[in-house]
């Protein structure tokens, strides 16, 4: 390699990460302190509200927006509607379609932002916000959300599980999933914490209580008598699919580390939460998460601010969308 060669190498990085820096650094708290200064507060109060009804859209905010920023990075794309001629993100099964809900939440917000900062604060900000009041109110660390993203304008359902990890990776899988967004092994399980909120449809687990695999039915890392319970909830050949059972039963709407726990007692509800006992490094993580609340809901939020940068659109590019559900015409 010449000379030449090297250096236009090299400037062509030293770009890259200034681009990259650039990005980042025009995401900042307080975005809409001057321009819109009501903003991070009225979807607060909309968050508030929706879960005094259902407490359980906390978890369906959280996922959106991990759903949202692991495809396309975090634009909004999440929220858009089908059309007739295009598949969008929210409809991709079984990732998204039925299990993400919390629409309506972000569509309130929009609609009261709309009306005293019209075209200011993008449904990608909204979606961010959103998420992190669902963790402060079920009991996690409030952050700091830098703002400023921009909305995009493309949305494909195609592009779903390509990104996603489904419910049955094991832990290597996992591993490499987040690795591909930048993060480490440690962030994967931490994040993984997340599951501490939420319910699931019987068809993500149902393997490992029926047809685990050629030498036994049921999956025998799941403790017997939660697999008795679940069989209960979920019926072999139930024709309803949508049962839903709690992903953490002991305590279905708080951000607490008792998902931790149950992993330790062989009661993690995918074969992705108790794969995380199968490495010693994840292990250890999963036992020292479970043993200290403080240290893992403050990583929980560090790692939730770092998602909420993902592949993130600032400055001129993309839109502010005047209606979440669609792109500006």
């Amino acid at each position: 390699m010449s000379l030449k060669q090297v250096i236009c190498g090299f400037t062509t990085l030293v770009l890259i990460l200034s681009n990259s820096f650039l990005l980042e650094a025009q995401l900042q708290v307080g975005f809409y302190a001057s321009s819109c200064s009501l903003a991070e507060f009225i979807v607060k109060q909309e968050v508030r509200n929706a879960l005094s009804r259902d407490r359980g859209l906390a978890a369906g905010l959280v996922r959106m927006h991990f759903h949202d920023c692991f495809v396309r990075g975090c634009d909004g794309s999440v929220l858009i509607d089908s059309t007739p001629s295009n598949t969008a993100e929210k409809d991709s099964r079984p990732a998204n379609k039925p299990s993400l809900r919390g629409f309506e939440v972000i569509d309130s917000a929009k609609d009261r932002l709309e009306a005293i900062c019209k075209g200011v604060v993008s449904c990608a900000d909204i979606l961010a916000f959103a998420a992190r009041d669902s963790v402060e109110i079920t009991g996690g660390f409030g952050y700091d959300v830098p703002a400023g993203r921009r909305d995009g304008r493309i949305s494909l359902a195609s592009e779903v599980l390509p990104n996603m990890a489904p419910p049955t990776f094991n832990v290597n899988q996992l591993t490499q999933t987040f690795a591909n967004k930048g993060f480490t092994q440690d962030e994967m399980v931490t994040l993984s914490g997340a599951h501490t909120i939420g319910r699931s449809h019987c068809s993500a687990f149902n393997n490992r209580l029926y047809t685990f695999n050629s030498t036994t039915s049921q999956d025998p890392s799941l403790d017997p008598i939660y697999a008795a319970q679940l069989k209960q909830q979920c019926p072999q050949g139930s024709p309803n699919s949508n049962v839903v059972v709690p992903m953490d039963p002991s305590s279905p709407t708080e951000t607490d580390v008792l998902y931790y726990r149950n992993i330790i007692a062989n009661r993690g509800l995918f074969t992705s939460d108790q794969t995380l006992l199968t490495n010693a490094a994840t292990a250890t993580q999963v036992i020292q998460n479970a043993h200290n609340p403080f240290i893992w809901r403050r990583k929980f939020a560090a790692a939730m601010v770092k998602m909420g940068r993902l592949g993130v659109s600032t400055g001129n590019a993309g839109e502010i969308r005047a209606n979440c559900r669609m792109i500006n015409s």
